[in-house]
């Protein structure tokens, strides 16, 4: 308590020195370490719906060191692993599109009349896992969009027959449990840091019905917590290495916070989970959701974490080329950072037309989403804490900023949305690199050398300043 109060009061000393550094001509910025927030674990990126697409090994080489290479790369930390529904397999499949269809390591034996596991299968998927744990991913979660789909009701991965109808009967709960355990084990048996499980997607979604553009499954708030509460079950008996993560709720807004007010009254779960995970979907820029959803998630589960586990633009209307398109996730990712006070945050698809990188004429290119991405990855690393940004920026400044310490060095995140800008930096610093992504850069070092307090932020630009 006596902490808690001393780092008040510095706070405030912090804050009141930072206001007489304030120009009426320039915008400041400064860090108060001393009002600290969540400690960070990570960035990632995940599998779907690209990695069994990958068909050479060059490619996965080259893919893997963009993304999880500290030097060369973004630096991330988590690859999110699809265990797929088997929709690939599936003869009576409804999904459209071939490239959403997942080869399962669960095989029907015709011989024998049972399901068995060959884990020879989604070679290419494996073979992109293999090199991003070559290049540093430290961390691999395995997760599901939907129990295999001859565990379902309806025969198939992508949903009910019928709307907001769980597609996964009772009965095969525990067979679901069985199979997500029996391909985590395998996997934490060949050497993969598997860090968590996820068995459950977007459960509010309605999924089915003539909807049925990918694999997903329906839960009502008591079916997500009975389907997880046998997972934490078994997996204290089975003594697994690996957490539970779930349930990745949709959307983190008041509108669904039942699934998590649900998924903490359960005893079981409380006990076993000390994160919440969720996405960012549908609330680009609304301060306000995001803002109640985080000061409720804290007030009411202070000793628990909430980890931002999937977002790309949806829908995708912003050309990926642009530095606009950068720019629009960089604010996402700000905004998650500090409204949420999310730990972790890990993009949707990396290899896409709403990813980080894609192929176009027989080549590989990096959109301005991968640049804007590597402001974060590159210098925000797991184990750093987010301090307090302090700013004189007014209400309507287009000026968005987070800012991380890891006791030695500052990393500050400046998002420009609008015209050219002067700021200043308050603080006292030895050494500063500055990195840029604007219309002609993509995260390119502009400086390195002694602390300089005043820089001109060019328009519609990304900024990262790591202070020593």
């Amino acid at each position: 308590m006596i902490n808690k109060y001393l780092c008040l009061i510095l706070a405030f000393i912090q804050t009141f020195l930072f206001s007489a550094y304030e120009h009426s001509d320039t915008q400041t910025i400064g860090v108060n370490k001393y009002m600290a927030y969540q400690t960070f674990e990570g960035f990632g990126t995940s599998s779907c719906w690209w990695a069994q697409n990958i068909a050479s090994d060059e490619q996965a080489d080259e893919i893997a060191r963009l993304l999880y290479d500290d030097e060369t790369g973004l630096g991330l930390d988590i690859f999110r692993y699809n265990i797929g529904g088997g929709e690939k397999d599936n003869p009576n499949s409804r999904i459209g599109d071939p490239s959403r269809r997942t080869e399962s390591f669960y095989v029907f034996n015709e011989q024998t009349g049972e399901y068995e596991y060959d884990f020879t299968r989604d070679a290419n998927a494996r073979r992109m896992l293999d090199a991003a744990v070559k290049y540093g991913a430290k961390e691999i979660i395995l997760f599901c969009n939907s129990p295999h789909f001859s565990m379902t009701s309806s025969g198939h991965a992508s949903g009910g027959l019928e709307k907001y109808q769980s597609n996964l009967p009772k009965e095969n709960y525990g067979a679901f449990v069985d199979y997500v355990l029996t391909i985590a084990d395998w996997f934490v048996a060949q050497g993969y840091p598997v860090s968590a499980i996820s068995p459950i997607n977007e459960p509010q979604w309605s999924w089915g019905g003539d909807w049925v553009n990918q694999e997903g499954c329906h839960y009502t708030p008591d079916e997500t917590v009975e389907v997880l509460e046998l997972f934490a079950t078994e997996m204290q008996k089975r003594g697994s290495p690996y957490k539970l993560s779930g349930p990745e709720s949709g959307q983190l807004s008041p509108e669904y916070y039942e699934y998590i007010d649900k998924f903490f009254e359960s005893d079981i779960l409380n006990a076993f989970c000390d994160t919440y995970s969720g996405h960012s979907y549908w609330l680009d820029n609304n301060y306000q959701v995001k803002s109640e959803t985080g000061k409720k998630f804290a007030e009411q589960y202070p000793d628990k974490k909430l980890e931002m586990s999937e977002w790309c633009e949806l829908p995708l209307k912003i050309d990926s080329t642009t530095v606009e398109s950068g720019i629009y996730m960089a604010n996402v990712i700000i905004q998650d950072l500090n409204l949420f006070n999310a730990v972790s945050w890990q993009s949707w698809t990396a290899v896409n037309g709403d990813g980080l990188l894609d192929f176009r004429d027989g080549g590989l290119i990096t959109y301005q989403r991968y640049y804007a991405f590597k402001h974060f990855s590159s210098f925000i690393k797991p184990g750093m804490k987010r301090v307090e940004a302090l700013d004189s920026f007014n209400e309507n400044s287009r000026i968005a900023s987070t800012a991380f310490t890891d006791g030695r060095k500052t990393v500050i995140v400046l998002v420009n949305n609008g015209e050219e800008s002067e700021i200043r930096l308050s603080g006292v610093y030895c050494k500063a690199e500055i990195y840029r992504t604007d219309s002609e850069r993509g995260c390119e070092n502009i400086y390195s050398g002694r602390f300089l307090r005043k820089t001109t932020l060019p328009e519609k630009s990304i900024t990262t300043f790591v202070l020593t």
